[in-house]
């Protein structure tokens, strides 16, 4: 993040990276595919922890809510690295072939989240708009999060969801 920060993303190697975390370039590549992989770093457990949060909510619970508690799990694992967050996102705002994987990103969560409604039960094309309209409400809680660092990104979570039930006129419950 240091090097990105300081000399831009495109303007910083791999190589660089490797000498500044003291790694050879071969250690590098087995754990990442390229440079962009280390902004992306734990995207995978995180869709894991979501995944599973879904799966282990109340079979009672409609779609939208099972979601909304693996978002919630989302928010609480990422609160700790808020700073580090601020940093990222400015990055991915200057360059957009980030602003893309991001896109890719958030879209595989949704896959994610979808998939898991649908072994909830949830039919194919509820569980596909129920999963990407909550992707939408957290990217949208996350990225004012990096805006308002003086707010946690849970309450944020909540209160974007809150708003969209509100906007479709239902509870959501």
């Amino acid at each position: 993040m240091e090097l990105y920060l300081e000399r831009g993303f495109d303007r910083t190697t791999v190589g660089q990276i490797t000498e500044r975390a003291g790694l050879t370039t071969r250690t590098f590549f087995r754990h990442f595919a390229d440079k962009r992989d280390v902004l992306f770093l734990g995207g995978d457990e995180l869709r894991e922890r979501v995944a599973q949060a879904i799966a282990a909510a109340p079979a009672a619970w409609p779609a939208a809510k099972a979601a909304a508690s693996g978002l919630i799990v989302a928010a609480a694992a990422l609160q700790p690295g808020r700073a580090e967050a601020r940093e990222r996102r400015s990055l991915l705002l200057a360059t957009p072939e980030l602003r893309e994987r991001e896109l890719i990103t958030f879209a595989s969560m949704a896959a994610a989240i979808g998939e898991v409604l649908r072994a909830r039960g949830s039919a194919e094309r509820a569980a596909r708009v129920t999963a990407e309209a909550m992707v939408a409400a957290f990217r949208t809680a996350f990225e004012y999060w990096g805006e308002h660092p003086d707010q946690e990104l849970t309450q944020l979570v909540d209160e974007v969801l809150d708003e969209l039930k509100a906007a479709f006129g239902s509870s959501g419950e």
